[in-house]
C-alpha cells in the first residue's frame, strides 16, 4: 500500500510549479529506484541526428482502439547501438513501429519534459513470442472459418502463362521476378497490380490489389504475391488475418514468394503454392511451362506412334484384304470357268440330245411325208382325179359331164363324168 503524501497548502502558502514538479520527481525516484520490466507496443519511433532514439509506447485496448496507456520512451545514444543490434540479431528484424516489446526501463521525471521511460534493455524473446502468438491466432481463426485449404484445392490451369502480379513496382523482388521470366523461352503475359508492401497502408493496399485481380479473374491463370526480403516486422504484414483470408478464398490459384529462404508467413501457408523468393516463383512458372511443353511433346510423340502403328496395321489389313481378294478372284474365276465348262458341256449335250430328238422327229416327219408321197399312194392302188385345169377335184364340186384326167401309178386316163354318188 503506497502511503499518501500529505502536503499542506493554501492560497497564502502555495507551491510553485517547479516545487510541485520537484516533489513529483522525488516521489517517483524514491518509489522506482530500480529499473522495471514492462510490456508495450511501439507506436512511433525516431532516431535523431545525435544518435538518441525516441519512442512512443502504447498499450492498446481489447478492441485495438484507443490506447489504454501511453508514455514517451528514450534510448540514449550510448545504449542504442548495443540494444538495437542485440534485438536485430535475436529477431532478424530492426526495432520498428507496430511491434510488441518487453522493455527494462528506468522511470524518470523532468521538470520541463515530464514523465518518460529511459529504456536500458529489451527482451527480444518476448517480441518473437508475441509475433508467434499473433501468427497462431491467425492460423486458428482461418481454420475455424473453414478456409484454410480452399486455395490449395484449386486445380492449376494448363498452361499457366497469364500472370497477375501483386507487388510494388519499385521492389527489387519484382524486378528479379520479371528478369527471370524474360530469360525464359516461353511468352508469359503479365500485369502488375501495384501495391504497397510495407507501412501502415500496406494491408489495405494488398487487399485492394487482390480485389482488382478478382474482378478480372477470367483474364488470368493465377496471381502471384511477391515481396523481397525484409525485417520480421516488415514481413509480419503477411501474417495478417485479412490478407491471409483473402488469399485463402481467392478464386484463382495464388503463388507466393515472400521474403528470404527462411521466412514462412501465414499467407504462404494458405496460398496454393509457396516459394521461398520472388525469383523462385518465376523459376516455378518457367518449370511448369517446360513441363507442359514436355507433356505436349510426349503427347505428340505418342500420337505419332499411334498414327504410325495404325497406318501399319491398316496397311497390313489392306495387304491381307488385297491378297484375299486376289485369291477369291482366282477361286471365283476358276469356279466360273468350271461352271462355264459345265454349262458348255451341258449345252453341247442338250444340243446333241435336241438334235437327235429333232432328227428323230424329222425322220418321223419324213416317213410321214414319204408315206404321203402321191407316187407311193398311187402304187397302193389309189388314183388322183384332176380337172381340166390340172387341179385335184373334190367330188362335191365336180359335175356330171365334166372331163377329168385320172392319174394312176402306171399312167393317165382321160374320162368324162356321167354321174356321181356322194357318201
Amino acid at each position: 500500500m503506497v502511503e499518501p503524501i500529505n502536503i499542506s497548502t493554501s492560497s497564502h502558502e502555495h507551491l510553485t510549479l517547479l516545487d510541485l514538479q520537484l516533489m513529483v520527481r522525488a516521489t517517483l525516484e524514491s518509489r522506482f529506484c530500480d529499473p522495471v520490466w514492462i510490456s508495450a507496443e511501439i507506436s512511433e519511433m525516431k532516431v535523431n541526428r545525435s544518435g538518441h532514439c525516441y519512442l512512443n509506447l502504447v498499450e492498446k485496448g481489447n478492441n485495438e482502439g484507443a490506447p489504454r496507456a501511453e508514455a514517451r520512451g528514450v534510448i540514449w545514444r550510448s545504449a542504442y547501438a548495443t540494444i538495437s543490434r542485440k534485438f536485430e540479431e535475436a529477431t532478424g528484424a530492426a526495432l520498428s513501429t507496430g511491434i510488441g516489446v518487453l522493455l527494462r526501463v528506468v522511470v524518470t521525471y523532468h521538470e520541463v519534459y515530464g514523465f518518460s521511460l529511459q529504456i536500458v534493455d529489451i527482451d527480444a524473446s518476448y517480441t518473437l513470442g508475441e509475433v508467434e502468438r499473433r501468427r497462431r491466432e491467425c492460423i486458428a481463426q482461418l481454420q475455424r472459418d473453414g478456409v484454410w485449404d480452399m486455395n490449395r484445392e484449386i486445380e492449376l490451369p494448363r498452361p499457366m502463362l497469364r500472370i497477375a502480379i501483386v507487388s510494388s513496382a519499385t521492389a527489387a523482388g519484382y524486378q528479379d521476378f520479371m528478369n527471370e521470366l524474360r530469360r525464359s523461352a516461353y511468352r508469359f503475359r503479365t500485369e502488375l497490380f501495384g501495391s504497397l508492401m510495407q507501412g501502415e497502408m500496406a494491408e489495405d493496399s494488398v487487399i485492394e490489389a487482390l480485389h482488382l485481380v478478382a474482378e478480372r479473374e477470367e483474364e488470368f491463370d493465377c496471381v502471384v504475391v511477391i515481396r523481397g526480403g525484409g525485417s520480421v516486422s516488415d514481413l509480419a504484414l503477411f501474417d495478417s488475418y485479412r490478407i491471409a483470408s483473402h488469399i485463402a478464398q481467392f478464386p484463382l490459384p495464388v503463388i507466393t514468394g515472400i521474403g528470404h529462404d527462411k521466412d514462412t508467413s501465414v499467407a504462404d501457408l494458405v496460398a496454393h503454392t509457396s516459394c521461398k523468393t520472388p525469383t523462385a516463383v518465376a523459376t516455378l512458372l518457367c518449370e511448369l511451362a517446360e513441363m507442359e511443353m514436355a507433356t505436349i511433346e510426349e503427347y505428340s510423340y505418342t500420337l505419332r506412334d499411334i498414327v504410325l502403328s495404325r497406318l501399319n496395321s491398316e496397311r497390313l489389313t489392306l495387304e491381307r484384304h488385297s491378297a484375299e481378294i486376289a485369291r477369291q478372284s482366282v477361286v471365283a474365276v476358276n469356279s466360273m470357268q468350271h461352271r462355264l465348262t459345265s454349262i458348255e458341256e451341258s449345252i453341247a449335250t442338250l444340243a446333241r440330245t435336241m438334235i437327235r430328238s429333232e432328227e428323230q422327229k424329222l425322220s418321223s416327219h419324213l416317213m410321214v411325208v414319204e408315206q404321203s408321197n402321191p407316187e407311193i399312194i398311187l402304187r397302193r392302188g389309189f388314183a388322183i382325179v384332176r380337172g381340166s385345169d390340172g387341179r385335184a377335184v373334190d367330188i362335191q364340186n365336180i359335175k356330171p359331164g365334166a372331163d377329168v384326167n385320172i392319174e394312176l401309178a402306171t399312167g393317165t386316163i382321160e374320162a368324162n363324168v356321167t354321174s356321181k354318188t356322194l357318201r
